[in-house]
């Protein structure tokens, strides 16, 4: 396994080139002895259900997994939490404004992004909207639709993580149902 830093060659602090490895999840430098860290960035995904309980997929417009299915969703920004994240790429992506929002689970992921593979926490979210009939395709999702539960084939998603989140979805279907509803 190649170290996951292997990318990133001169220290971020002082500019030196002696920034070797130090463990399987940093670097450090000899020389100012800086050592950095390379946790998983975070990301959010939104299963978001209509009242016929179809689940909101989208098709992605961009690799990775071009073409492929996909859940909405994207990176945490800076100073952001991750209700508020999932609230954005929602409205991003769909043009759904998220009022509710509920934590069901995680998962990691590998995202291939210019290249290089990002580490990725992704949060899973059940997200309750308003206005289905305003739903859109914009940002990187070239299209949106609903799902019946039934119809949902995992082969059918692109990425790792959300492959594992709906079977997991599929399989346990009560992580739908908190608050007993779903407008």
């Amino acid at each position: 396994m190649e170290h996951p830093l292997k990318q990133f060659v001169n220290c971020p602090k002082c500019g030196s080139s002696h920034f070797n490895i130090h463990n399987i999840k940093s670097k450090q430098c000899e020389d100012c002895h800086f050592t950095y860290y390379f946790n998983p960035s975070a990301a959010t995904v939104a299963v978001i259900l209509n009242d016929k309980k179809e689940i909101l997929v989208c098709r992605r417009a961009k690799n990775p997994a071009k073409g492929k299915l996909d859940l909405p969703g994207g990176f945490v920004d800076m100073h952001e939490t991750g209700e508020q994240a999932v609230a954005r790429e929602v409205k991003e992506e769909t043009g759904l404004t998220v009022n509710q929002v509920n934590y069901l689970f995680s998962l990691p992921n590998l995202y291939l992004y210019s290249g290089f593979e990002v580490q990725t926490l992704d949060l899973f979210y059940k997200c309750e909207v308003n206005q289905i009939s305003s739903l859109e395709a914009n940002d990187d999702v070239a299209e949106t639709f609903f799902l019946p539960m039934s119809s949902l084939n995992v082969d059918d998603f692109g990425l790792q993580s959300i492959k594992e989140g709906v079977k997991r979805i599929l399989s346990n279907k009560m992580l739908l149902d908190i608050n007993n509803t779903n407008k």
